[in-house]
């Protein structure tokens, strides 16, 4: 499973999936341009790159605005020329609300981020692997996906199913170019973006659905880490993934499958 030598995107890299799996794609001999909104996240884990004695470049954008990705993906070319792995791990939870209650412009910011966000990630990423081929990685997650029972999360869903879609569409229009893409699908894991959920009024659009012993499975009801997707970045970037492209992977301890 050797990446040694190759080039990754890794988009919301400050944290969470984004730091896990960067950190891990460079300790397998990766170099890095990782990017993020916060300066001081993406700083912080570059410089743990660097540690390991990989090359990073820092990048700082909104994955949703034009003009950043335009002037991220140009310090990409003249840095490295490259890429050879994309994560597009970048996105939001955003608000959760009862449909009728939910703000129009708290939808259009969701699917601002986590759709426009990945097509623009997309867009930019396919020129420079077209020559050499390459895995494309988006985070999708079992929400839109397989689960349907998160009270208000209507707009986080039909992105996250909307990514899916893109990665099967890309899937079969870049096979011609050995670019693969896939979507990792994640459950419940130990992060920060369960912080940064605005929820209101959600227990209005709750149905109930209770698992007495537990809703992961695998674990007992412990959610997964954050370097168990790592690890699935690392295997999906490699090509002992050779031949899987436009495959949603649910890494979720089976929560998923009791709903």
């Amino acid at each position: 499973m050797s990446l040694a030598g190759k080039i990754a995107l890794v988009t919301g890299g400050g944290s969470g999936l984004g730091k896990a799996s960067a950190l891990k794609l460079a300790a397998e001999g990766v170099d890095i341009a990782l990017l993020s909104r916060s300066k001081e996240e993406v700083d912080s884990v570059a410089a743990q790159i660097a540690g390991i004695g990989r090359k990073v470049l820092p990048l700082y954008a909104d994955i949703s605005d034009t003009a950043d990705m335009q002037s991220a993906f140009d310090q990409i070319k003249q840095t490295f020329g490259r890429l050879d792995i994309v994560f597009a791990n970048a996105g939001i939870n955003g608000t959760w609300a009862p449909i009728d209650e939910l703000p129009i412009e708290d939808w259009d910011t969701t699917i601002a981020v986590n759709l426009r966000g990945t097509f623009l990630t997309l867009r930019h990423s396919v020129p420079l692997m077209k020559e050499r081929g390459g895995s494309i990685i988006i985070t999708s997650s079992i929400n839109g996906t397989r689960t349907f029972t998160t009270a208000g999360a209507s707009a986080y869903s039909t992105t996250k199913a909307g990514q899916v879609a893109l990665a099967q569409m890309t899937a079969l229009e870049l096979a011609k170019y050995r670019i693969r893409v896939n979507a990792i699908c994640p459950g419940a894991i130990e992060s920060q973006i369960d912080e940064n959920t605005n929820r209101q009024n959600v227990e209005k659009a709750e149905v109930p659905a209770e698992y007495p012993k537990g809703d992961v499975p695998l674990t007992g009801g412990k959610p997964g880490k954050a370097e168990d997707v790592a690890d699935l970045v690392c295997f999906l970037a490699s090509d002992a993934s050779r031949h899987i492209t436009g495959t949603p992977i649910w890494i979720d301890g089976a929560q998923s499958l009791l709903v």
